[in-house]
C-alpha cells in the first residue's frame, strides 16, 4: 500500500516532511556521518561530534533508532557497553549527508566571502526587500 502513496515532501500533511526535518537537523547530520565510518559508543560520538550535549546526543540516538537509521546494541558485560550503528537504511543515508559535508568543507571560505560582502553592503530603508 505504501508504494501506491504519492508522496511529496513538498506538502505539508505528507509525513515524509518529518523524516526531512529530522535528516537537515544538524545534530542527526553528524551524528549519522560519524556513524558511517562504523559502530561507536555512545562517548565516541559524543567525542567526535564536538559541541553536542549528553541530553542531545541521547535524544537524537533515540528519534534515529525509532525511524529505523540506528540500532542500539547492548553487551552484557562489567561494565555495561552500548553501541550505535548505521542500519542499512542509516548507510543510504550516510552516502549524501557525507557529500554535504564534502560540500561544506570544501566551500565554506566562498560562503564566509559572500556572508562578508552581503553584510557590508548598504541597506536602504532599513531593510532588506524580500520580495
Amino acid at each position: 500500500m505504501a508504494d501506491e502513496i504519492e508522496w511529496n515532501v513538498l506538502m505539508r500533511t505528507c509525513p515524509s516532511r518529518t523524516s526531512l526535518a529530522e535528516i537537515a537537523n544538524k545534530w542527526t547530520a553528524m551524528i549519522v556521518v560519524v556513524l558511517g565510518a562504523g559502530p561507536l559508543r555512545f562517548t565516541q560520538v559524543r567525542t567526535r561530534v564536538d559541541g553536542i550535549s549528553a541530553k542531545v546526543l541521547a535524544e537524537t540516538l533515540r528519534r534515529l533508532e525509532r525511524d529505523g537509521i540506528v540500532t542500539r546494541r547492548s553487551y552484557d558485560e562489567m561494565p555495561p557497553r552500548v553501541e550505535y550503528e548505521l542500519t542499512t537504511l542509516g548507510h543510504s543515508l550516510a552516502e549524501p549527508l557525507e557529500a554535504l559535508r564534502r560540500w561544506a568543507e570544501g566551500n565554506i571560505v566562498q560562503v564566509l566571502e559572500a556572508r562578508e560582502a552581503y553584510d557590508l553592503r548598504p541597506t536602504s530603508g532599513g531593510g532588506r526587500d524580500l520580495a
